[in-house]
C-alpha cells in the first residue's frame, strides 16, 4: 500500500494504483500518517511544502514512540517520501531536488532508501514531544517565520514581508544554552538560533550549511548582535551559506542543545519547518536514522 498525502491546494496524477488522501486542514496528515503506518502501508509520500512533510514527520511518531504496524512480520518499516510542491520547500534544497513532480515520481518509483536523522523538541514535562526534519530555530527568525505564514499567498515574497515584521519592535536577547548535556553558557544578546538537521530555510537561505540529515548531529547556528542594517548587508551571505565566517556568528555540532532566556519572560518565539511551537525554554535532540527515506 502506497499512501499519499496532498496538501488541500496541491493536484496531480499517477499512474499506478496508490490510497490518495487530501488534508482538510491544520494536523489532518498526522493522523493520516498514522493511520496509514499501522495498516502497513508500504510508504508516506507527502505533496507539498515543508508544513506537509513536518506534518507527515510527526505521523510517524506516538507518545513518544515511532508508529508501528501491528504485523511485526514486514519486510521493512514504512518509507517516508516527498514530492515537493510548496512555497518554500526547503527540505528539498538539501537533497539537490528540483520542484518538479515528474522527477519526484522517478525518484520514489526507483525506491532507493537511506536512513535519515529527526529531530525531536520537548518543553514543560507535561507537553508531548514534536518532531522536525528540517530546521528549527529560535527568536528573530522564528517570529519572522510566524508572520510568514501569514502571507503564503504572496509565495517567496512571504519571507520578506515576515522578516520586515519581525524587525519591528525586534530586541536581541541574553539566552543560555546546555549543550551536549554539558554546563551552562551565556549566550548574550542572540538575534537568532538556529538548530539544522538539514541545511535551508525561509525560502532558500543555506543558514545551517554544514548541517547533514544523515550525520546523526545537528549542527547550531548562533547570529549575536546583529541589527537591522546587518542582515541587509550579509544577506547575501545568508543564501550561500557562507555567513559562518561573519562577525558575531558561531557554529558547532551537536546531539543535543537546551535553550533558556534569561529574562524568563516567556516571549522568545521557537518554530520548525516554518511552524509555530511557541516559545523558550526549549530542548532540541537527535534522532539518528529515525526514518527511511525514499532519496
Amino acid at each position: 500500500m502506497l499512501e499519499i498525502i496532498m496538501g488541500n491546494d496541491n493536484e496531480i496524477e499517477y499512474n499506478w494504483e496508490i490510497y490518495e488522501s487530501l488534508t482538510s486542514g491544520p494536523h489532518h496528515a498526522i493522523d493520516i500518517t498514522r493511520e496509514a503506518i499501522r495498516e502497513g502501508a508500504d510508504a508516506v509520500i507527502a505533496v507539498g511544502g515543508d508544513g506537509t512533510l513536518h506534518e507527515v514527520v510527526n505521523g510517524f511518531f506516538w507518545a513518544g514512540k515511532p508508529v508501528t504496524y501491528h504485523n511485526k512480520e514486514v519486510a521493512h518499516p514504512t518509507a517516508l517520501g516527498l514530492i515537493p510542491l510548496g512555497t518554500g520547500s526547503d527540505f528539498a534544497r538539501t537533497w539537490g531536488w528540483k520542484l518538479d513532480p515528474y522527477e519526484a515520481v522517478d525518484r520514489i518509483v526507483r525506491g532507493v532508501r537511506s536512513q535519515v536523522d529527526v529531530g525531536v523538541i520537548t518543553g514543560e514535562k507535561s507537553e508531548e514531544s514534536h518532531y522536525y526534519i528540517n530546521v528549527a530555530d529560535v527568536h528573530l527568525s522564528a517570529k519572522a517565520g510566524y508572520y510568514a505564514s501569514r502571507y503564503k499567498r504572496f509565495g517567496n515574497l512571504c519571507y520578506v514581508i515576515g522578516a520586515l515584521q519581525g524587525f519591528w519592535g525586534h530586541r536581541n536577547h541574553d539566552l543560555r544554552i546546555k549543550v551536549n548535556e554539558g554546563e551552562w553558557e551565556l549566550c548574550p544578546q542572540v538575534t537568532a538560533l538556529c538548530i539544522g538537521n538539514a541545511k535551508f530555510f525561509g525560502g532558500g537561505m543555506k543558514i545551517t550549511p554544514n548541517a547533514d540529515p544523515c550525520s546523526g548531529n545537528l549542527e547550531v547556528v548562533i547570529l549575536q548582535d546583529f541589527k537591522w542594517h546587518d542582515f541587509i548587508l550579509k544577506l547575501h551571505t545568508l543564501y550561500n551559506g557562507t555567513h559562518l565566517s561573519v562577525k558575531n556568528v558561531s557554529s558547532r555540532s551537536a546531539h543535543s542543545i537546551e535553550v533558556e532566556d534569561i529574562s524568563g519572560a516567556g516571549s522568545i518565539f521557537v518554530q520548525s519547518d516554518g511552524e509555530h511551537l511557541g516559545f523558550l525554554p526549549r530542548k532540541f535532540s537527535i534522532l539518528p536514522s529515525a526514518i527511511a527515506m525514499i532519496c
